[in-house]
């Protein structure tokens, strides 16, 4: 399975995940953004966050 992550070192925290895809992305009372835990995430949803990015920094990765 894979699942979204978002790579906090570029995020500039301008919500556009959490705006695009709520279900998933959530920003953290200290203003990080942060994947909820789920058992299957959203595939168009998470894509269209990723799309939506201005800093490219969410990306789709497999579990081993």
């Amino acid at each position: 399975m894979k699942h979204p992550v978002v790579e906090l070192s570029a995020c500039v925290r301008c919500n556009v995940c959490v705006e695009t895809c709520p279900a998933v992305f959530e920003m953290t009372d200290s203003g990080f953004i942060i994947v909820k835990e789920l058992d299957v995430y959203p595939e168009e949803d998470v894509n269209e966050a990723i799309k939506n990015c201005p800093e490219d920094c969410i990306f789709w990765e497999e579990e081993s």
